[in-house]
């Protein structure tokens, strides 16, 4: 990696969000830290493989905090120019009341208390005014909840974004932390009738962070630059 470009580490990158990010950001003249679960070969490592030196691939399993801690042993404090968690799965699109313990706990585990760790472990990997981005959803706004449907995930989300707002508010740096939806994005989670690629959705939501990099705070918008509703 070169010490001119800027640095970024997009946690969860082996495909669909994650990796458009990186490829996204590599075109745009950043070097980029990537992890992936597990030692299974990925889009993340033929990216790696077309561009030695800009991407380097770490492994890091958010939901064991072990890993997320040796992972910020091998991350050099404020070497990072934003850090983006993206982390998200789902369930069977029926009522709450329905879904077994373990599948509540593993969707809440995976959405909302892992990325709000690596958070809260990584943050001071990044520059003092650098960016940390959360990858959020509409579906976890409780005030424009309208229709229902995926109630755990909506869940899920809603627990991420008042968590990130509790460390916001007990935080006393000034890094700029963005809660980001995505739109709605033809992914395993989006589904194929999703109006938006990964191509689509991606550029936006740099767009927007780039826009925004420097303000502090926390906001929640989405890949369009709009204000997304608490």
């Amino acid at each position: 990696m070169t010490d001119a470009a800027p640095r970024a580490l997009v946690v969860g990158a082996s495909r669909n969000l994650g990796l458009g990010l990186v490829r996204e950001l590599v075109a745009r003249g950043w070097d980029v830290v990537g992890t992936v679960r597990g030692d299974r070969r990925t889009g993340l490592h033929d990216l790696a493989d077309a561009h030695p030196g800009r991407v380097r691939i770490e492994q890091l399993d958010t939901t064991v905090p072990a890993e997320i801690d040796a992972l910020r042993d091998r991350l050099e404090p404020a070497s990072l120019d934003l850090l983006v968690v993206n982390a998200g799965i789902t369930d069977a699109d029926v009522p709450a009341a329905e879904v077994d313990d373990d599948v509540f706990a593993r969707v809440m585990l995976t959405n909302a208390l892992a990325p709000v760790r690596v958070v809260e472990r990584l943050s001071d990997r990044v520059a003092s005014r650098g960016t940390v981005a959360v990858m959020s959803s509409r579906q976890g706004s409780v005030s424009l909840n309208t229709r229902g449907g995926h109630e755990v995930y909506r869940a899920s989300k809603s627990a991420l974004n008042q968590l990130v707002r509790s460390y916001d508010a007990r935080r006393t740096d000034e890094r700029t932390l963005v809660l980001v939806h995505p739109g709605w994005v033809q992914t395993d989670l989006g589904g194929e009738g999703a109006p938006l690629t990964v191509e689509q959705s991606v550029p936006g939501i740099l767009d927007m962070l780039e826009k925004h990099a420097g303000d502090g705070g926390l906001q929640f918008r989405n890949h369009l630059d709009e204000v997304v509703a608490w």
